[in-house]
């Protein structure tokens, strides 16, 4: 899949990486050099500049070293919270 993990090893449960939640600009970004981009479309994935690490609703984070990853918003996804395009319609 073109927005999988590199390795599903790195994914890792229990907490965040780290930074404060909802924080405009921790440390761990300015020392990347700046925020990351994310690209929000009415229909569609979310798509943020990597690398990414995302903590998911039961606390387990999953993480892809990818220059930028497409994040599944409606749920259909197979391969969740990765897009696999299952949103598009299908003839």
């Amino acid at each position: 899949m073109p927005n999988s993990p590199s390795d599903p090893a790195r994914s890792s449960s229990g907490g965040s990486s780290g930074g404060s939640s909802g924080a405009p600009c921790d440390a761990s970004e300015a020392a990347s050099g700046g925020a990351r981009r994310v690209v929000m479309r009415r229909k569609g994935p979310m798509l943020v500049e990597g690398p990414v690490e995302v903590e998911l609703e039961d606390g387990s984070v999953v993480s892809s070293d990818r220059f930028q990853v497409a994040l599944c918003t409606c749920r259909r996804s197979r391969r969740y919270p990765w897009c696999d395009t299952s949103h598009r319609d299908r003839a």
